[in-house]
C-alpha cells in the first residue's frame, strides 16, 4: 500500500494547522476585543467581523482558478506570505474604522491561502490513499479550531493584553509559510495543466456548478459553526455568566475531533463518505440543540415551566450536560462530516479541477460562516443571544434534513470515483 504520511503531506498538515490555528486564536476574543476597546455595539460587531468572511468568499472563486492554472507553490507562498503579514495590522490598527479595513482586506489572502494549500495537499497524496488522506487533512483545520481558542482564552485571561494574541498570531502563521516553503511539488504536470485551464474560461473555472448542492448544504454547517465560535465566549459571560469555561468548551471540542478520526478512518478508508457525513451531521445537531436547550432550562425559574422541570434544570449536572457535553458531540459531529464533504466535492469534479472543488467547499463554509456572524450579531441586537443560538438550530436542522432529502443521492449520481460511495 502507497505511504500515506509522506514528508511533504506532513508538512501541509502543518502548515494547514499553524494557519487555522493563527485564524481561530483571535476568534471568539475579537468581539470582546471590539467591545472593550472600541465600544462597538452587538450589531456593529457582526457586521465588522463578517468583513472577513465577505471578502474570503469574493476571492474563493477567483483563487481556485488560479490555483489551478498557475503554479502551486507560487500561488501558495504568495498567498500564505500575504496571509501572515496582515496580522500586523491588526497590531497597528488605533481606530474602528482602521481595524474594520485591516480585518476586511485579511479575508482575501485567507480565501487564497486555504484554496492553495489544500489543493497542494491532494496533488502529494498518492491516489491510492486520497480519500482517507483528505481527511485527515481536515482534521488539522478542525483541531486548529478547537484548540487554539482555548490557547488564545487562556493566555487573555493570564495577560489581560490583545496585543499579545496579535503578536502570537503573526509568528504562528509566519511559521506556516516557513513550513510550506519547504514542501517539493513535481512540476512535471504544470504546464500541461496550465495550457489546458488558460484555454477555455467557464463558470466551472470559478466554482464547481457539479457540486452545487454539496455546497448549499455546507452553508448551513458553516452558519452553525459561524454562530458558536465567534459569540461562544460573550455569550457564555453576558448569559449563562461563565467567565472562564469557553477554553474547556473548546478544548473538549477538540476532544470530540480526535475521536471522530478514530471512529471514521475505517468508514473514509472504504469509500463510504455518505455514512459518514450522515454520521457527523445528526451528531452534531443534537450537540447545538443540548447547547441552546439545557442552559435556557436553567433559567426557567423566570417563565411558567413545571416546577419538577425547573429544578432538575437547575441541578449542576445539567449544566454539564447542556454546555461542555454539546462540546464534545459538536466536535465529533463537525470531525465526521467536513472530511466527508471535502471528499465527496472533490469526487464529482475532474482532477484538473481540484483547486476549483476546494475552493467551492469553502466558500460554502464561507458563506454560512459569514452569514452566521452576521445574522447572530442582528439577532443577539434585537432580541437576544440566545434567540441567536436557537437560530443556529433551525439552520442546522434545515441542513440536516437537506442532505438526507436530496444532497445523498445527489452526490452518488454526479460521483466520478466509483470506490467512493
Amino acid at each position: 500500500m502507497d505511504r500515506l504520511w509522506n514528508r511533504n503531506y506532513c508538512k501541509v498538515m502543518a502548515a494547514n494547522f499553524t494557519l487555522f490555528f493563527a485564524f481561530y486564536v483571535l476568534t471568539p476574543l475579537l468581539p470582546l476585543y471590539l467591545s472593550e476597546h472600541f465600544g462597538a455595539t452587538k450589531d456593529v460587531i457582526g457586521l465588522v467581523l463578517s468583513g472577513y468572511t465577505i471578502t474570503a468568499l469574493l476571492v474563493r472563486p477567483f483563487s481556485g482558478y488560479v490555483v489551478d492554472t498557475f503554479p502551486r507553490k507560487t500561488v501558495l507562498m504568495i498567498a500564505f506570505g500575504l496571509f501572515a503579514i496582515f496580522f500586523a495590522g491588526y497590531l497597528a490598527a488605533s481606530t474602528l474604522l482602521l481595524f474594520t479595513i485591516v480585518r476586511t482586506l485579511h479575508g482575501g489572502p485567507f480565501g487564497s491561502v486555504t484554496t492553495a494549500n489544500a489543493t497542494v495537499a491532494i496533488d502529494v497524496l498518492p491516489s491510492s490513499r486520497r480519500t482517507e488522506g483528505i481527511g485527515y487533512y481536515g482534521l488539522s483545520n478542525n483541531l486548529a479550531m478547537a484548540i487554539a481558542p482555548t490557547i488564545g482564552i487562556f493566555i487573555y485571561q493570564l495577560t489581560n493584553s490583545f496585543e499579545v494574541l496579535f503578536w502570537l498570531a503573526l509568528i504562528v502563521a509566519t511559521t506556516g509559510w516557513l513550513i510550506d516553503s519547504t514542501v517539493d511539488l513535481s512540476r512535471k504536470d504544470e504546464g500541461g495543466r496550465r495550457k489546458e485551464n488558460c484555454s477555455t474560461l467557464s463558470l466551472d473555472r470559478f466554482f464547481l456548478t457539479r457540486g452545487w448542492l454539496l455546497g448549499l448544504n455546507m452553508v448551513a454547517f458553516g452558519f452553525s459553526f459561524g454562530v458558536l465560535s465567534n459569540y461562544l465566549a460573550i455569550y457564555g459571560k453576558e448569559v449563562m455568566g461563565i467567565t472562564g469555561g469557553t477554553g474547556t468548551y473548546f478544548m473538549l471540542c477538540s476532544v470530540g475531533l480526535i475521536l471522530s478520526r478514530l471512529q471514521g478512518s475505517k468508514a473514509l478508508r472504504e469509500g463510504r463518505v455518505t455514512h459518514n457525513a450522515a454520521t457527523g451531521m445528526v451528531i452534531s445537531l443534537v450537540g447545538y440543540t443540548l447547547f441552546i436547550l439545557m442552559p435556557t432550562l436553567t433559567q426557567c425559574s423566570m417563565v411558567n415551566v413545571p416546577l419538577q422541570l425547573c429544578w432538575l434544570a437547575r441541578q449542576e449536572w445539567s449544566m454539564f450536560i447542556g454546555y461542555y457535553g454539546s462540546a464534545l458531540l459538536i466536535g465529533l459531529g463537525n470531525g465526521h462530516m467536513w472530511p466527508a464533504f471535502q471528499n465527496m466535492t472533490i469526487n464529482v469534479a475532474t482532477n484538473k479541477q481540484r483547486g476549483t472543488a476546494n475552493s467551492t467547499i469553502l466558500i460554502s463554509w464561507d458563506i454560512g460562516m459569514g452569514l452566521g456572524i452576521l445574522v447572530g450579531g442582528i439577532v443577539a441586537e434585537l432580541i437576544s443571544y440566545s434567540a441567536a443560538f436557537w437560530t443556529v438550530v433551525l439552520v442546522n436542522g434545515t441542513g440536516v434534513a437537506t442532505y438526507f432529502l436530496a444532497t445523498r443521492a445527489f452526490f452518488l449520481r454526479r460521483n466520478l470515483n466509483p470506490t467512493v460511495r
